[in-house]
C-alpha cells in the first residue's frame, strides 16, 4: 500500500507582522497567502492529491473576511488538490463562526475538520484527526487517535500542540505524549503548532510553517512531502519567499569594517526578499564605527528589513577624536562624559553599551556636520 501527501501547518493568513513598516508587512502578508499556490504545486509535482494543514492556517479566530475569501478561493483554484483543515490554537473551533463560513463558503476539494472522527483520504488511508476545541483545552486531544480502522489500513494522525513547552529555555512536558505515533499504532504522525521543521520520531514530524515570519528558526522555511508505504519516506520541500536571518561579524582593531561587511552580505539581487538583523562584536576605532555606520544606513533600503545591533561593538577613543566632535563646550562636555561612562565598572553593561552607542553616533553626527 501506497500513500503520498504534503504536510504543512502554521500559514498564519493575515497576520499582521504589527512591529514591522507597513510596505514589508503587506508583502509579508502577501507570501503567506501565496503558499497555497506553492504548496499545491509541490503536492502536484510529486504525485500528491492530498495536502494536509496541521492547525492555524489562520492567524485569528476573526480573520477579516478578505483573508478567508481568498484563502478559500486559492485553494478552489487548485481543484486537483484536496485540502484538509484542522482547527490549531489560532483557529480553534471555538471560533464557530468561522469554520462555519469554511463549511458553508468551502469549495468542493476542501474538508474542514471539525470533529476527531477518523476521515477517509482514498488510497487505503485513514485520517485520525485531533481538532483544537480551544485556544488552551488543557488535555490532550490526540487520544482520539487510538481509534479504530479497518485492518491494514493506514493510520495517519494530525494534530496540533506542544509535545515540549516551546517557551521554556529547557524545555518540559507538554500535551501530546513524544510516543503518540507508538501509542496509537500511527503509521505517520503530522504536527502542527512549532514554526520551524523538527522530527520528533520516525513517524512524528512538525511541518514547521512554510513561509517564515520570524528570526527564531535558522532554516529554510517549507513542507514535508511523505510517502507512506507503509514506513514513511520524508522530503523537505522549499515554499518560503523570504529569509529571516540574523548575521554575526566579529571586527578588530586594525580590520576595515565596511570592507568586511560586503565580504559577507548577501548578493544585491538577493537582499529585497530578505529579513536581516546585524549583530557586530568586538572593538573598533570611533572612526571606523562611524563609517560602519554610514554603510548601514546606506545598504539597509536593499533589504526587506534590515536592523542591527552595535551595542556590543566596543569603542576605542583617542583623546584627537573627541576633538572631531568638539574642542570645547557642551558638546565636548557630552563626548567626554559618555567616554567616562563607557568604561565606568561601577556601571551596568547595558549602561555602559549605551553610553558607547551614543558616542559613536555622536562622533557621527559630527562628521556629517563637518561634511
Amino acid at each position: 500500500m501506497n500513500f503520498r501527501f504534503l504536510h504543512s501547518s502554521d500559514l498564519h493568513l493575515g497576520k499582521p507582522f504589527g512591529s514591522y513598516p507597513e510596505a514589508i508587512r503587506n508583502r509579508l502578508r502577501d507570501a503567506r497567502h501565496d503558499c497555497i499556490a506553492k504548496l499545491a504545486e509541490a503536492a502536484r509535482a510529486r504525485g500528491a492529491g492530498t495536502i494536509l494543514l496541521a492547525g492555524d492556517t489562520f492567524d485569528a479566530e476573526t480573520p477579516s473576511p478578505e483573508t478567508l475569501r481568498h484563502a478559500l478561493r486559492a485553494m478552489a483554484a487548485a481543484e486537483d488538490i484536496r485540502w484538509v483543515l484542522l482547527p490549531g490554537n489560532h483557529d480553534s473551533l471555538a471560533a464557530s463562526e468561522l469554520w462555519r463560513r469554511i463549511v458553508s463558503d468551502g469549495p468542493g476539494n476542501l474538508s474542514p475538520v471539525t470533529s476527531s472522527a477518523p476521515l477517509p483520504l482514498g488510497g487505503g488511508a485513514m485520517l485520525l484527526p485531533a481538532p483544537c476545541t480551544q485556544r488552551r483545552p488543557g488535555r490532550d486531544l490526540t487520544e482520539a487517535m487510538n481509534a479504530a480502522t479497518p485492518e491494514g489500513t493506514l493510520r495517519i494522525g494530525l494534530g496540533h500542540g506542544a509535545i515540549t513547552d516551546f517557551s521554556g529555555e529547557e524545555g518540559s512536558t507538554g500535551i501530546i505524549p513524544p510516543d503518540r505515533a507508538r501509542i496509537s499504532g500511527l503509521d505517520y504522525l503530522a504536527l502542527g503548532d512549532w514554526h520551524g521543521r523538527m522530527q520528533v520520531g520516525p513517524a512524528t514530524w512538525y511541518s514547521g510553517t512554510p513561509e517564515a515570519d520570524g528570526f527564531k528558526h535558522d532554516m529554510a522555511s517549507g513542507a514535508l512531502f511523505i510517502e507512506l508505504s507503509p514506513v514513511p519516506v520524508v522530503e523537505v520541500v522549499s515554499t518560503g519567499r523570504f529569509s529571516w536571518q540574523i548575521m554575526p561579524i566579529e571586527l578588530l582593531p586594525g580590520e576595515e569594517p565596511v570592507e568586511r561587511l560586503s565580504r559577507i552580505l548577501p548578493p544585491i539581487e538577493s537582499r529585497r526578499d530578505r529579513m536581516l538583523r546585524l549583530v557586530a562584536r568586538g572593538r573598533l576605532p570611533l572612526p571606523r564605527i562611524a563609517e560602519l555606520e554610514t554603510e548601514i544606513a546606506a545598504i539597509g533600503p536593499d533589504f526587506g528589513w534590515f536592523d542591527s545591533d552595535l551595542s556590543a561593538l566596543i569603542t576605542e577613543t583617542r583623546p584627537d577624536d573627541l576633538d572631531q566632535i568638539d574642542r570645547a563646550g557642551a558638546l565636548r562636555q557630552a563626548a567626554e562624559a559618555l567616554l567616562e561612562e563607557a568604561g565606568d565598572e561601577r556601571l551596568t553593561l547595558p549602561q555602559r553599551e549605551i553610553a558607547n552607542m551614543a558616542l559613536a553616533r555622536l562622533y557621527s553626527l559630527a562628521l556629517e556636520e563637518e561634511q
